[in-house]
């Protein structure tokens, strides 16, 4: 068989199987992070899995066989390093502390770092350094070693049998809603384990982590994705853990930190509780949020937040609190301090750079708000993005003492945006859907993939985009994430949760039918597949009883608030 790759071909031969691993090892000198999966149509492949043959290709779709290869530098790539340092890690726990875990759950991450909750049954409050130390050496005789990660098919059934024996509690009820009757398990040595996704072929792929206590658990450093061949400086976003904690421990109290447990609710026609509980603990936190605002004499909210946080729903939602708190709320959009498009920076594609500080009339805004916060009036702009102009049209405002502004946008947090507001004027707020439920005890739900449904979901209702263009634009968005919002988070004087518990059972019934919508043929069908095969862990709830005000109805529809 002829394989195509770049400008040249593979002629494999068909007498013997040929494994991925092996052609990656060829052409590994061409990229600057290692490869960790393979590619041919639009399929992914473990590097471990020989080729398929010309026939099977052709059954699956695949006319012209042409091969790519994933690194560590992508996220499918980083992915997959990250559940292979995951099960090294699991198996290395076991192999230190044997069967004096009570419990040891991976619950999300911070940052560059997988947080993993821990319970010793003998008592001690926490891991000592020795025993963290036997824990690294472990991890790294495994890499020395390149021992293999095997998968192997096996009965639904036997897979749960399996995951009751090893005290495995959330993966048992979890797969009491698979509708599949052949399960994937991984083995490791003598660890076997599941996981969401794709696995590295050996653990020599795996050379780079960092294990540190911290508060009732441990941290496991990765590689950054964008800098694979470094692990950069263990810093902890000590705020960001500070809200997931909040999170998880509301989670725990109701009896819903995992997906099995949401599915157990929904099928005890529990559904509207979970509603209206997660409503009313959004709606408490974003009062206390208030009141905090309105003691501490703060004129400006700034809030900033990545992609489909619920920034807009959530500044009207602020807005109400603030003033039955007896302030009155007068929201800005940054958008609106747009510069005319002929003074817009342009990307490195040539593109209009909207997501960078320098595309704003920073000078004027903060020309603005101090004239505000003086007593003066200001007549703000807005921005038309059709002519890529600002307009004045009247919009005039004064404000006075018990009145508070609320500035919304993507550079909310960087105080050079408003560098001529005084500090002790400014209330910061970092918006983000914080996910708090888990797959299983071994399996996060990435907040990258909340988000991500949330705006295909959204963008194909307000703007008409296809779920196969939003996946397009998704890498992009992110990147812009990556450069102009995350490195501020923790300025924040508080980090607000925005995720619903409920919402991914709802944004199920939305986007699925835009998933399934993706040709087989286009780029994009690897990720609509990848989120497809994560929306099948959840069983799907009606919107119905989905409140007007929520952050939700941003994306679904049906908002009380004008936010598209």
């Amino acid at each position: 068989m002829i394989l195509k790759y770049k400008d040249r071909s593979f002629d494999l031969p068909d007498d013997r199987e040929t494994t991925f691993l092996s052609l990656a090892e060829q052409v590994q000198p061409e990229y600057g992070a290692k490869i960790i999966l393979a590619k041919i149509g639009a399929k992914l492949y473990e590097l471990s899995k020989p080729v398929p043959s010309e026939s099977a290709l052709r059954k699956g779709g695949v006319r012209t066989p042409e091969i790519s290869f994933i690194t560590t530098a992508e996220r499918d790539g980083h992915k997959t390093y990250e559940r292979g340092a995951t099960m090294m890690f699991l198996r290395a726990m076991q192999h230190v502390y044997g069967k004096r875990i009570e419990k040891l759950k991976l619950e999300y991450a911070l940052g560059d770092a997988l947080y993993f909750s821990m319970i010793l049954k003998d008592g001690n409050p926490e891991p000592t350094e020795d025993e963290i130390s036997s824990v690294m050496e472990t991890m790294r005789s495994y890499a020395k070693n390149d021992e293999k990660f095997i998968k192997s098919k096996m009965s639904t059934d036997e897979a749960v049998a399996l995951f009751r024996k090893h005290g495995m509690a959330d993966k048992v009820r979890l797969f009491h809603y698979r509708r599949t009757s052949v399960t994937n398990i991984y083995r490791f040595g003598n660890y076997f384990d599941y996981y969401y996704g794709y696995m590295p072929p050996s653990a020599g792929y795996i050379d780079m982590f960092d294990v540190r206590k911290t508060i009732e658990g441990l941290l496991l450093f990765l590689p950054h994705r964008s800098r694979p061949e470094i692990l950069r400086d263990r810093v902890i976003p000590e705020k960001l853990f500070a809200a997931r904690r909040v999170t998880d421990a509301w989670t725990s109290h109701i009896g819903v930190p995992t997906v099995a447990a949401l599915n157990d609710a929904i099928c005890e026609g529990r559904g509207r509780e979970i509603i209206l509980a997660s409503e009313a603990n959004q709606e408490h936190r974003i009062g206390e949020i208030a009141r905090r605002i309105k003691e501490e004499n703060r004129r400006i909210v700034m809030i900033a937040g990545p992609s489909s946080s619920g920034k807009t729903s959530f500044s009207h939602r602020l807005s109400i609190q603030l003033n039955n708190a007896g302030l009155k709320a007068y929201p800005i959009a940054c958008d609106n301090y747009y510069l005319d498009h002929k003074y817009t920076p342009r990307d490195e594609n040539g593109e209009y750079d909207f997501e960078c500080l320098e595309s704003l009339d920073v000078e004027l805004f903060n020309k603005h708000m101090t004239s505000l916060l003086s007593g003066d009036t200001v007549e703000i702009p807005s921005y038309n993005f059709k002519t890529g102009s600002p307009e004045y049209n009247g919009d005039f405002l004064k404000i006075g003492k018990d009145e508070v502004l609320v500035i919304e946008g993507i550079h909310g947090l960087n105080d050079k945006l408003s560098y001529a507001i005084r500090p002790e004027d400014k209330f910061k707020i970092y918006v983000s859907a914080v996910t708090a439920l888990n797959i299983d005890e071994h399996n996060r739900v990435p907040t990258t993939d909340n988000r991500e449904i949330r705006r295909l979901v959204r963008d194909a209702r307000t703007r008409g985009t296809s779920a196969a263009e939003t996946i397009a634009r998704w890498h992009s968005v992110r990147h812009g994430e990556e450069k102009h919002i995350f490195p501020f988070q923790e300025d924040a004087d508080v980090i607000f949760d925005s995720a619903c518990l409920y919402e991914l059972s709802v944004l199920k019934t939305f986007a699925e039918p835009l998933l399934f919508a993706i040709p087989q043929d286009a780029p994009e069908y690897t990720e609509a597949k990848r989120l497809l095969r994560f929306l099948d862990y959840f069983l799907g709830m009606s919107c119905e009883d989905v409140p007007r005000n929520s952050l939700l109805r941003e994306f679904i529809g049906g908002s009380l608030f004008p936010v598209g």
